[in-house]
Order: structure tokens, then C-alpha cells, then sequence
């Protein structure tokens, strides 16, 4: 099939790459030009492990092209998915104006019949705003408007994209529903064992299950990270909890792991987007503010409990301090730094005037920029290895589950650092394992 992806993101580029790969034609848009030029040079713009493999093999056989031209990309396209950034407004609701835009100009471009694919992550309702932003310069009979949300993990999203455990799509009744189905069940077919994977739906039903997915498994994280936060005062070990509940198959085992809360483009974004659908629908979901109360708070659990430490008063300062941090993207195997804990937490400790030296595998990049020009800029440097960040350190704190921290040199770490303190926000080592090894060790729930 002629596919295009409108939009190189993590899910666009992901996408087209994975479907380009399995066989089909796919031409992906970007209006950013030197975006663009590197995807076009065999480079891509983001971090993602498997895709720049997957990438240069499909450019290289042509069964994948890049260009910033939407006429010329979606000239002969079946399929044009809309994989375009919907960020958070200033009160939380999604901001559709790049997929409405889009929508805009495909109107007056499209001549023969197509399917219109919202990948991205939208409200109820928005597959009739596309509607009627394509309706204004298109016969409707030429064009049918799916929804059709991703599920992939940053980090797993190559895997993700090409097992889905499930493929969701939303139609709306229109003359030709039907064959918008049968287009998109020929899409995925090389994607899928079984065709009971793809499941159909309307497409308001659609748009509300990617939303009402993320917030269940931002529920489970926070719920988790509260659970942990009582087992601090009783003296219970979260890790053991998990271990007791997780084996229950109405639990599962998977976002039970306590820490300083969740990040990236999705959960935060996602629960905030589904509160404003309630707030607009005048429904009090208490669940989601619960949700995002919890996870603010968790992102500073770590700097409370150096505080703690130290004893800081209000309006003292940690002056003179040099913190080594590992971990900046929100999460392992993926440069992605938003919404990632440990911004808040560097933010924190620079209002306290202490100094910091990080390190990440993939996001120190990403983050250097964030940074620069800022203020308390100057005092944030970027080390080339874990190690290396924690020279003279006064203490370590863990904020990203990479796996290269989980196993180092503990008598390197100790005398790297200044004093043997480390304050572990994912838990990835063992209480008693570290007090052995003569650290004062802080870890959450434990």
C-alpha cells in the first residue's frame, strides 16, 4: 500500500519506518527543513533502539522516502496518518492547531478516495473537527477520517510497532466505513498473527481508549508510589508488596515499580487531556487530579529526602555542595527529557545553590540545551561516563533506570565520591547490599 506519515515525531517516524520495513510504500512529511535534510542524509533526528537500522534499510531500498512537501508526499496515497504533536495547552487541554492545520491543507489536495488516520493523541470529538476542516475543500466521499491511537513504549517502540498486542480502530459511520475497515485491516495484516488483534470500534470510543489507557497505568504508578511512601512510615519494603500483589493476574505485574514518578509525552500530557474532557463534560474526576497531585509530588520525594539529610531550613542554601546525578531522560533507552523527574529535581537543588554534574547515555544533549542561557546554567556540567559524574561528589542520586547503573564498581563509587551517599530514586539496588558496602543509602518505599 502507499502510505504517508505526516510528521516525524517518536510515533510518526517510528510508524513509517516499522511499516515501510514490512513491505509498504510509505513517504513521510515534516515541515521542518533541516529535519528533514538529516532524515534525508540516512541520520534520524531522535533516539530510539533499532530504528536508525530499520531507517537507513528502508531508505536505502526506497520503500521509505522523507520530504517537506505535503502535495508531493501525499500524492497516491491510500492512507495518510496524522502523527503530529498535540502538546498541552496552558489549562492542561490538548492543542490540536498543527492537526487542524494539517487538515486544512490536505482538503484542497486530495482527488481520489483516501483514509485520514489521527495517530496522534486527541480528544473525543476531534475526528469531526478534522471532518469538517477537510469537508470544507473536499467532496466527503472522498475521504473517511480514522482514529487509530498508538501504544508504543519509548525505549520498546520498534518492538511495540511491529508485535502490537493490539490495534485499535475507530470509524465513524459514513458511506464508505466499510471499506475505510477493509483498508485498514490490509494495512496491518503484515503487523498481525491474528486478525481478532485489530479491533474495531467508533471512533469516539477510539479517541477515549489511548486516554483512558495512559491514565490507568499512570493510576497503577502512583498508586504504587503512595503505597510506598506508607510503607516508609510503617516499615514495610515496597519491593516485597509488589512482589506479593504483582503475581495476581486482575493486578499484573508491570507499572508496579515505586519511584519519584512517571514522565515523557505521554502520561502527563494524556491524564491532564482526559481531566479537561471531564471538566468540559462537567464530570469531577477525582481519580485524575488524585493522579497528578500524587505524581507532583513524588517528582520532589528525592530532594526531600536530601534535604531531610542535611537538615536545610527554609532559606538555606547548598552552597559549596556538588551533586553527581545519573539519569536524565524520563525514562531508559530514549533521549526523551520530558516531563523527566530529574529536571525537577536539578531545578530544585539549583535554587539551592549547589552544583551539578550529570551524566546520561543518550539525553545529556537533549538537556545541555534545555539549560543554556538559563539561569544557575553555569553550575550544571555533563560527564562523559557514570562515573566520572560522581569525582568529588558529595553524594549520587539515581533519577533514570538505566542499565549500565545497575551494577557498578561499589568500591570505584565510594571512592569516587566524596562522602559514601547515594539517594537512589528508582531503587536499583538492595538496602542492605549497600549499607554493607559502608553507604548511607536512601531509596523510596523501602
Amino acid at each position: 500500500m502507499r502510505i504517508t506519515i505526516v510528521g516525524t515525531g517518536y510515533v510518526g517516524l517510528v510508524t513509517g519506518v516499522c511499516l515501510a520495513h514490512v513491505g509498504h510504500t510509505v513517504v513521510c512529511v515534516d515541515n521542518n527543513e533541516e529535519k528533514v535534510a538529516t532524515m534525508q542524509s540516512g541520520k534520524i533526528p531522535i533516539y530510539e533502539p533499532g530504528l536508525e537500522e530499520l531507517f537507513k534499510q528502508t531508505l536505502a531500498n526506497k520503500r521509505l522516502s522523507v520530504t517537506s512537501n505535503l502535495k508531493e508526499g501525499t500524492k497516491d496515497a491510500e492512507v495518510i496518518f496524522l502523527a503530529l504533536p498535540t502538546p498541552p495547552g496552558a489549562d492542561g487541554s490538548a492543542d490540536l492547531s498543527a492537526v487542524l492545520q494539517v487538515s486544512d491543507e490536505l482538503g484542497p489536495i486530495i482527488k481520489d478516495y483516501t483514509v485520514i488516520v489521527n495517530k496522534s493523541t486527541v480528544p473525543v470529538g476531534t475526528g469531526e473537527q478534522v471532518t469538517e476542516c477537510l469537508a470544507a475543500n473536499c467532496k466527503p466521499e472522498l475521504f473517511d477520517v480514522v482514529s487509530n491511537p498508538e501504544f508504543l513504549r519509548e525505549g520498546l517502540a520498534v518492538q511495540d510497532c511491529l508485535h502490537p498486542d493490539r490495534i485499535v480502530v475507530g470509524i465513524a459511520d459514513s458511506p464508505n466505513a466499510e471499506r475505510a475497515s477493509q483498508l485498514m485491516k490490509q494495512l496491518y495484516t503484515p503487523l498481525i498473527e491474528s486478525e481478532d488483534q485489530i479491533v474495531i470500534m467508533d471512533r469516539r470510543s477510539s479517541e477515549m481508549t489511548k486516554y483512558a489507557a495512559n491514565s490507568f497505568l499512570a493510576l497503577k504508578v502512583s498508586f504504587m508510589n503512595e503505597i510506598a511512601n506508607l510503607c516508609e512510615r510503617v516499615g514495610a519494603d515496597v519491593d516485597k508488596v509488589r512482589l506479593g500483589i504483582g503475581p495476581d493476574p486482575r493486578i499484573g505485574e508491570k507499572f508496579l515499580y515505586a519511584g519519584i514518578g512517571f514522565g515523557g509525552s505521554c502520561f502527563p500530557k494524556d491524564v491532564q487531556a482526559l481531566l479537561r474532557t471531564a471538566d468540559a463534560s462537567e464530570y469531577d474526576f477525582k481519580i485524575l487530579r488524585s493522579i497528578i497531585e500524587v505524581n507532583s509530588k513524588q517528582k520532589r520525594r528525592l530532594v526531600e529526602k536530601l534535604f531531610d539529610y542535611y537538615k536545610l531550613e527554609a532559606g538555606e542554601t547548598l552552597a559549596g555542595k556538588r551533586f553527581a546525578i545519573w539519569g536524565l531522560a524520563f525514562k531508559p533507552d530514549t533521549d526523551d527529557i520530558r516531563e523527566a523527574p530529574a529536571l525537577e529535581i536539578i531545578d530544585a537543588l539549583l535554587e539551592r545553590g549547589a552544583t551539578i554534574c550529570a551524566y546520561d547515555p543518550e539525553a545529556a544533549d537533549n538537556t545541555r540545551r534545555l539549560y543554556e542561557g538559563k539561569k544557575g546554567s553555569s553550575t550544571i556540567s555533563f560527564a562523559a561516563s557514570a562515573m566520572e559524574a560522581t569525582q568529588g561528589a558529595d553524594a549520587l542520586l539515581i533519577t533514570t533506570e538505566w542499565s549500565e547503573f545497575k551494577n557498578p564498581d561499589l568500591r570505584e563509587l565510594k571512592t569516587a565520591l566524596k562522602a559514601p551517599l547515594v539517594f537512589d530514586g528508582r531503587n536499583l539496588f538492595r538496602v542492605a547490599s549497600m549499607h554493607n558496602a559502608g553507604f548511607e543509602y536512601f531509596s523510596i518505599g523501602r
